[in-house]
């Protein structure tokens, strides 16, 4: 017997247009924090769950407003979340981008709040943000990436058919 995939097929149950999906948004100075994103959408992937990440300059909020999870991404500078994803943040409120799944992460070098700023602002528009946030310092290295992996995990546990 062969599997075909067609919509009959239960292996292609839950794939195509309803399959959940998770949207990861960073801002990223030295590529640390697009590391973190890209694990967090492998291990997303690895429930088989759609996942993307994508610089916060080629974000749509249409694309956003579908997801039913969406994690968000800054590096640290001088103890907060580099300005555009605070602007960033401000446009999802302003699109009225609520009801989901959250999660915040990333890199810094000395002191590490802005992926807590980052939950904090979340909460703050509607969005309910997995703890703790993941935070990494400089470059992540094996086990750090490891980490990654597991929230996209549980972020798409959170957003699977039960």
């Amino acid at each position: 017997m062969r599997w075909v995939n067609t919509p009959e097929n239960p292996l292609s149950k839950g794939m195509g247009k309803n399959m959940p999906k998770i949207i990861v948004v960073y801002l990223s100075t030295s590529g640390n924090t697009k590391a973190m994103a890209d694990a967090i959408v492998e291990g997303a992937r690895s429930r088989n769950v759609e996942a993307s990440a994508m610089n916060f300059h080629e974000a749509k909020m249409e694309d956003l407003k579908s997801a039913d999870a969406i994690a968000l991404g800054s590096s640290t500078f001088h103890y907060k979340m580099l300005p555009p994803m605070e602007k960033f943040i401000d446009t999802i409120a302003k699109a009225n981008v609520k009801a989901k799944v959250g999660a915040a992460f990333g890199s810094y070098g000395w002191s590490g709040e802005a992926p807590v700023l980052i939950a904090e602002q979340m909460r703050k528009i509607g969005i309910n943000v997995i703890d703790p946030v993941l935070r990494i310092q400089y470059a992540p290295a094996e086990k750090d990436l490891e980490e990654c992996k597991r929230l996209g995990k549980d972020l798409a546990n959170k957003i699977k058919p039960k």
